[in-house]
Parts: structure tokens; C-alpha cells; sequence
């Protein structure tokens, strides 16, 4: 691994620095709990209150998430209150920001893929023995 990451956009360098120190710059984790369906509204509520943001709700998938300034201590908080009101998660997570997520945070676009050229080639014959 590198010791220091360029974030380059259009040629220019807009970042650098280390991978952690990037990722904090874009800011903390994020806090995502599955859920029960019958559990979303008061699950919700729990992760706002100990986030102290709007949780946001993926209803394909039933997970609730919000960013976290205080890591895994808001996870503890989050379980402790959620076995308090009765709900069991299904899943429960802390992400950290990928790489991806600092390049987007940045520049506000994905990173671009330069188009692969399609090469042709011929079809070569088999030479007969």
C-alpha cells in the first residue's frame, strides 16, 4: 500500500493524503441496521436519536442508516437501545467511507472508465499436417 493517496480529477490534483486521513476528511461511518419490517419506524427513530442525524431508510432492503461521528460506541448505543425496545436486527453494520466514496465526495462524480477499444482480429486458419 502507498503511504499517501493523489485524488486526481482532470488532471489535477485536488487531495492527498493518507488513506485514513482521506476517508476522515469526507467524514465518519455510517451506522446500517436491517430490520423486521414491523420494526423500521421505531428502529429509525432509535439511530436518529443516537446519531444525531436523519436516518434514512433503503425499503428494498429494509435497512436503516445514518453517519456516526462517535464509531463504534453509537453501534453499542444503537444495540443496547434496540434490545431495550424488544427489536432484534437482522444485520448491523459500521461502514467506513471506501476510497470510492472519498473520490465522490470530492468531486462529485464517479470516477471515469476509459472506454476499451475493441480489437479485431483476423481468424487464422489451421494449418493442415
Amino acid at each position: 500500500m502507498a503511504d499517501e493517496i493523489a485524488v486526481i480529477d482532470h488532471g489535477k490534483v485536488i487531495a492527498r493524503g493518507t488513506s485514513d486521513a482521506l476517508k476522515k476528511q469526507v467524514g465518519g461511518e455510517r451506522l446500517e441496521i436491517v430490520v423486521e419490517a414491523h420494526n423500521i419506524a421505531k428502529a429509525m427513530e432509535v439511530v436518529a436519536n443516537i446519531s444525531g442525524n436523519k436516518a434514512t431508510l433503503d425499503e428494498g432492503l429494509r435497512m436503516i442508516s445514518a453517519p456516526v461521528s462517535t464509531g463504534a460506541t453509537a453501534l453499542i448505543e444503537t444495540l443496547r437501545s434496540l434490545d431495550s425496545a424488544g427489536i432484534h436486527p437482522l444485520d448491523v453494520g459500521l461502514k467506513r467511507p471506501s476510497l470510492d466514496d472519498v473520490f465522490l465526495s470530492l468531486t462529485g462524480h464517479a470516477a471515469e472508465e476509459t472506454p476499451v477499444e475493441e480489437v479485431t482480429t483476423g481468424r487464422r486458419k489451421k494449418a493442415k499436417k
